[in-house]
Order: C-alpha cells, then structure tokens, then sequence
C-alpha cells in the first residue's frame, strides 16, 4: 500500500467517526499569536505543548530552520497576513538546538539534486537568473543569530505596526525548554524612550 492510500484509508474512517469534532475552531487564533518555527518533525507535537498552544490558539508557520529569509518573501507574507486579515498581535520565532539548517553544506546539497536527476543546465539557468543557490540554500552557524536575523527582519519590516511585539526564541527538542533570545515587549520599550 502507497504512503498515500495509507493516508486516505485512514481519513475515511477519521471522517466517518466525527473525530474532526474535537479540532474545531475559528480560523482566528484565540491567544492572537502568529508562530514561525522550523520544520522538524521533533516539533510537530513538542513545540505547541511546550508554547501551550492548543488547536485555534496560534497560527503556526514551518520553514526550515525556521528561517524568514526575505522581508518580501511567502513567510514575510503569511505573517502580515496573520496580523492584517487574522487577528494577531504577536509574531515569535522560534528557532531550535541541533537544527538541520545548521549543518546544510549547499555544495554537497546541490550535489544531491544532480545525483536525483537535476541537469547541470537547469542549475546554470537558476545561476544565470541571479540567483545565488549557494546563500539561498546555505545553513547558519549559530541558532540564536539566526533567529535574531529573522526577528529584526520581520520587526523592521515596512508593514509592520511598530506596537507589535516580535519574540526570538529557542526550544530544546529534547526536552522543550525555551529560551528567550529576543523580547518583542522589551524591543518596544526601548524604542519608545
């Protein structure tokens, strides 16, 4: 059986007992927070356990590395539509210890995209656009940098009310301890002296 008739047996009998019931909600988040975290299957569960979001309470982004890494890009947006059209009032970035993007080496990266049948000219078009798929694909060295570079993008953003809180932190996927990198509260504080 495919991964993907998997899937779909397993949503008929999930439909058919009304388990659904138990998610339902708005598409407002409750506690009016808007959360970009990596994708990083550790998280899946851990992180709104660990952030005490339940089902409704936030809109959750997942990026990898958790990453907003350009202030016009679809992350950017998704935030500002969370805020604009959503209700949030809150943004936090969380990123994590021992996070893949950390050890992403874009060389070796797109090695493996040749080897998956990725032809060296489509590479060259990519390049040729300017675009630079080394700095695009490349990692970060350090996890609180990161997600320091990702607040202050999405906190200078030109669309952002300057009253809105941005927070950084960092969560375990061990054992779900966050760590406070940035305090949107404090940030705002300082700026209005």
């Amino acid at each position: 059986m495919t991964k993907l008739a998997e899937i779909l047996e397993y949503n008929q009998a999930f439909v058919k007992n009304e388990e659904y019931k138990k998610f339902q909600t708005t598409k407002f988040p409750d506690k009016r927070m808007v959360v970009i975290s990596c994708m990083d299957t550790r998280l899946v569960e851990l992180l709104p356990h660990a952030l005490n979001v339940k089902n409704g309470d936030a809109k959750i982004i997942k990026t990898a590395g958790g990453i907003v890494s350009h202030p016009f890009g679809s992350v950017m947006r998704s935030i500002l539509v969370a805020i604009y059209e959503l209700q949030a009032e809150e943004v936090i970035v969380v990123g994590h210890h021992d996070c893949g993007m950390s050890a992403i080496d874009p060389t070796a990266f797109l090695e493996k995209v040749k080897q998956r049948g990725i032809s060296s000219h489509d590479l060259d078009l990519l390049k040729n656009s300017g675009l630079n798929l080394e700095k695009w694909l490349g990692g970060f060295d350090c996890v609180s940098d990161a997600v320091k570079t990702s607040v202050q993008m999405i906190d200078k953003h030109p669309l952002l009310p300057r009253s809105l809180p941005v927070h950084g932190l960092i969560i375990d996927p061990a054992t779900g301890k966050l760590d406070v990198v940035v305090n949107g509260y404090d940030v705002i504080k300082a700026n209005n002296k």
